[in-house]
């Protein structure tokens, strides 16, 4: 994996522990990806704009089609995970979650977009969803709702693996920018929940004041995370790039056990050993 990618990935994991965070904390809220969706397209749409002006892209069909596929998968990503962090404990939805669509985007980029399987690559992949599994503590580590984290975490890692995949071959094949992919997910986020967020206005007004800071954060370091992995994207392959991102599972799990006091285990710290080690295993991979 080339130095920019690598460290790009390093950066955009703790970004999304960090935001992550955030989230769990107003998983109270009911209009919570609504409200930090308004606030990333409000800060990225003159970025956006600038692009438009100065490119002027000519799209074709494919452009669209990977456009609306990032749309309906990062929706759905969303309100999975938010539903997840309401129903269970963020030690044990955000690893489950970040082991299994790693896995998923690894196996669908070498059987559907012909990215090379190597030993060491796949070493590391197996490095990493071991490591997640014990940082997630599914053994032995009491959880809250553990059912509904496993199912919520899963169901979250699927989403993980479709938009991967189909962001993926959007900004290496069809050279879509990073940015545009990422503000796109946001704005189709607001034109479908906008009519839920108004049914409840009295509601959302009292959330903007509990949970304003927390989406405020979210709407700032969501987008900033995912632009960087898009880049690492166009220069390392999916099958790497997506792995590697699974660092963030060390800071989720830390945040969640003590930043939120969900308890922690000795097996964390054998599956935090994993987890480095897939990772350079995978930024060794050729």
């Amino acid at each position: 994996m080339p130095p920019f990618a690598l460290f790009a990935v390093l950066l955009a994991s703790a970004t999304h522990a960090t935001w992550n965070l955030f989230a769990k904390r107003a998983a109270g809220s009911r209009h919570f990806v609504w409200l930090y969706s308004v606030g990333s397209v409000a800060l990225y749409l003159p970025i956006v704009l600038w692009i438009l002006s100065t490119d002027r892209p000519h799209w074709g069909r494919e452009q669209w089609v990977a456009l609306c596929g990032t749309s309906v998968f990062h929706l759905g990503y969303s309100l999975v995970l938010q539903a997840g962090y309401r129903a269970s404990d963020l030690s044990l939805v955000y690893p489950l979650a970040r082991g299994s669509g790693p896995l998923l985007s690894f196996a669908g980029a070498v059987l559907f977009l012909g990215e090379r399987l190597t030993w060491l690559a796949a070493l590391g992949v197996a490095s990493v969803v071991s490591g997640i599994a014990l940082v997630a503590g599914l053994i032995r580590q009491p959880h809250r709702a553990p059912r509904a984290g496993v199912f919520y975490g899963l169901l979250t890692g699927v989403f993980i693996a479709c938009y991967t995949l189909n962001d993926g071959w959007a900004v290496k094949e069809l050279g879509i920018p990073p940015v545009l992919i990422d503000f796109t997910g946001n704005l189709v986020r607001i034109l479908v929940l906008t009519p839920f967020a108004l049914r409840g206005r009295s509601t959302l007004r009292e959330e903007l004041r509990r949970y304003g800071t927390a989406a405020a954060v979210v709407s700032v370091l969501g987008p900033v995370g995912y632009i960087l992995v898009l880049y690492a994207m166009r220069v390392a392959p999916i099958s790497h790039v997506a792995p590697a991102r699974e660092l963030a599972t060390l800071l989720g799990a830390y945040f969640g056990s003590r930043l939120l006091r969900e308890g922690a285990v000795p097996e964390r710290l054998v599956g935090a050993a994993l987890i480095v080690v897939g990772v350079v295993s995978l930024a060794s991979a050729q």
